[in-house]
């Protein structure tokens, strides 16, 4: 399998971690969950992000884990391990078995003691290109809501200028779309090009697509949306694109609810099949009667509006 480097694009969904009932890793669930995404058209996958409830596990699960879905992927598409860790021992253990194994790169989210101003940062994120090696590709995460770490559109630019083999940035800022404009912008007046791809469930993403990212790095449960609207996007059917998006935004920002989007994500996967337990991790909130009714009604009306759709495309 090539390389991470700064030409990729599209979705790249952001696995989830199945689980059993009672808290054990569940790598036959996580067989079905991978064959799913697949059929579903991404075109690459993440792993042991901060949605694949990586801080939870134990270094020996998420080498388990990441190993096992390499070798279930096997190359159809590349593959992106998260390696975040308290510590650059951790990080450079995980990510040397991984990229041995097949991984296209790796995903560093700097931590908040890192976030004592921008040179603390770019300092971190130095340390971080010399402990994975420059022939190791890795994607800046910045996603400052839940890590506390604020980057500038300036910082970033310092950050990829610093680091060659930092060749994509994940970018989950809100507000967030007047920042990644003046990261192109940058580039347009000789910044070095990468790749970005957008998470935050997928809620801004037809706006971040017209704002120069390259596609979407998220969880959301209907992957198959995410890969339309960029295929849409790309053929410059912009209004086909919002469309589409449209149908599905009464569960992309319910999913969005802080702290319970998780359980929601891992709930709507399970009732599509895709996963055979919604369990999470604890800790970690659990979905109420009340919320899973709401849920149960939101795909309902989706399925009836995807359904007329299809009608009216045949008729």
């Amino acid at each position: 399998m090539p390389r991470l480097d700064a030409s990729a694009r599209g979705v790249f969904i952001i696995a989830a971690t199945p689980f059993t009932e009672d808290g054990r890793l569940d790598l036959a669930a996580t067989d079905r969950l991978i064959e799913f995404y697949l059929e579903q058209g991404v075109d690459g996958m993440t792993i042991l992000g901060m949605m694949g409830e990586a801080p939870k596990l134990t270094e020996e699960e998420a080498r388990t884990f990441a190993l096992h879905v390499l070798g279930r992927v096997d190359a159809r598409v590349p593959v992106v391990v998260g390696v975040s860790a308290p510590g650059f021992a951790s990080m450079r253990a995980l990510g040397s078995v991984v990229m041995d194994a097949g991984a296209a790169g790796l995903m560093v989210q700097p931590p908040a003691v890192s976030a004592r101003g921008d040179d603390a940062v770019l300092g971190y994120c130095r340390m971080v290109a010399e402990t994975l090696g420059e022939a190791t590709p890795w994607v800046l995460q910045d996603f400052p809501l839940v890590a506390s770490v604020p980057m500038s559109a300036l910082l970033i630019q310092r950050i990829v200028a610093a680091c060659p083999n930092a060749v994509m940035l994940k970018h989950e800022d809100w507000p967030g779309l007047d920042k990644l404009s003046a990261v192109r912008d940058a580039e347009a007046e000789g910044a070095r090009r990468i790749s970005i791809l957008t998470g935050n469930g997928g809620i801004f993403l037809p706006f971040e697509l017209a704002r120069g990212a390259d596609g979407a790095m998220t969880g959301f449960a209907y992957p198959e949306m995410l890969v339309e609207v960029c295929r849409l996007f790309a053929r410059g059917e912009s209004e086909a694109m919002l469309d589409l998006f449209d149908r599905y935004l009464p569960l992309v920002r319910y999913e969005q609810q802080p702290g319970l989007g998780l359980a929601v994500r891992k709930y709507v996967l399970w009732r599509r099949g895709a996963l055979a337990c919604p369990a999470t991790r604890d800790p970690a909130p659990k979905l109420t009667e009340a919320s899973r009714a709401e849920l149960d009604w939101l795909m309902r009306r989706l399925e009836r509006s995807l359904e007329h759709q299809r009608k009216e495309s045949v008729a």
